[in-house]
């Protein structure tokens, strides 16, 4: 039977994190000969190293892995015990680590602000980055719950859907496509794009979108690493971009970006709630699966038409001159 205390886990996922001793001592408020002996009693328990010591840091052997994940799943579960032990005290109380792709982040702190006000007892802290980090945290028990779109397949979650996802297409207010209807795949091809990074949702829905365009992009995307930064992009006049509805809503109020009115776009995806199958529910993750459920759909952001209303009105009645 191993003995194995709580101080050891902490310590294990503190090397894990930082990557060396030191680095993982200055965080637990220990001494760096305090922490190597805490490591040196776990492997001499278990009868194998952990950690690799190398010039760059600490690396996880095998096992260390194992024990890195077994330590979190340990953990996690003590954490759900101590808030479902407050809630049948009568204390609304718990934390929840939550996670969204960087889509999320224009609505995600609207969504933390309601949320509270309504269970004032319960904390929550946010990390944004992209679809692939957002998973990755997610299995590694770093966040509690991730909102996102599709659910990842390669491993066990519960997921529950809280709203539309909406992705549109973008121009400067002077482009060229502006104020045409019913734009086609092949007119888009013909123009500059700004894209986001590779591991990105927005990027692989875009890739998907085109890939049955005859004769594919004319030019190579330019690839840009945030939301921000593609949306300055196109107020610049660097091209055209593909990007979530609820990232625009300010940019789109004040006439700096415009949608375009793209054949078969918006493209509707969904919203998920998502938490590890492993991850035992609790009070307060129950709480705000009920929230999004019932008042997601109103926090989002609200997308303007691509069009002036008598532009649409005109085309209806046929005596509108559009642009070739």
């Amino acid at each position: 039977m191993l003995n194995i205390s709580l101080r050891q886990m902490r310590t294990l996922l503190a090397i894990q994190k930082h990557g060396k001793i030191s680095a993982a001592a200055r965080a637990l408020g220990l001494t760096s000969p305090a922490v190597t002996l805490q490591l040196q009693q776990l492997e001499q328990d278990l009868g194998c190293q952990l950690f690799l010591r190398t010039k760059t840091g600490a690396q996880p052997t095998e096992v260390g892995d194992i024990a890195i994940q077994t330590a979190r799943r340990i953990l996690s579960e003590l954490a759900s015990f101590e808030e479902t032990v407050q809630a049948h005290k009568g204390i609304a109380a718990g934390t929840i680590r939550l996670g969204v792709v960087s889509t999320g982040k224009y609505f995600a702190p609207r969504l933390i602000a309601a949320f509270t006000a309504v269970h004032p007892g319960i904390s929550m802290t946010l990390v944004a980055a992209n679809r692939s980090e957002i998973i990755q945290k997610l299995h590694d028990h770093d966040i509690d719950v991730a909102l996102m779109g599709r659910p990842p397949t390669t491993f066990k979650v519960h997921a529950t859907l809280f709203g539309d996802h909406p992705l549109v297409f973008i121009a400067s207010p002077d482009h060229p496509l502006v104020g045409r209807l019913d734009i086609s795949r092949e007119d888009l091809a013909e123009q500059k794009f700004i894209v986001r990074e590779k591991g990105s949702g927005t990027r692989s829905s875009f890739e998907f979108f085109m890939s049955g365009t005859p004769g594919g992009l004319r030019t190579t995307p330019t690839e840009m690493d945030s939301n921000e930064t593609i949306k300055q992009a196109v107020i610049a006049g660097l091209g055209i971009a593909f990007i979530s509805g609820h990232t625009i809503e300010q940019e789109c109020l004040s006439g700096k970006l415009v949608l375009l009115d793209v054949v078969e776009t918006p493209i509707r995806r969904q919203w998920f709630s998502i938490r590890h199958s492993s991850r035992t529910s609790t009070p307060a993750l129950q709480a705000l699966d009920d929230f999004l459920r019932l008042r997601g759909p109103s926090l989002l952001p609200v997308l303007s038409k691509p069009y002036p209303a008598a532009l649409f009105q005109s085309a209806m009645t046929g005596n509108a001159a559009f642009p070739d």
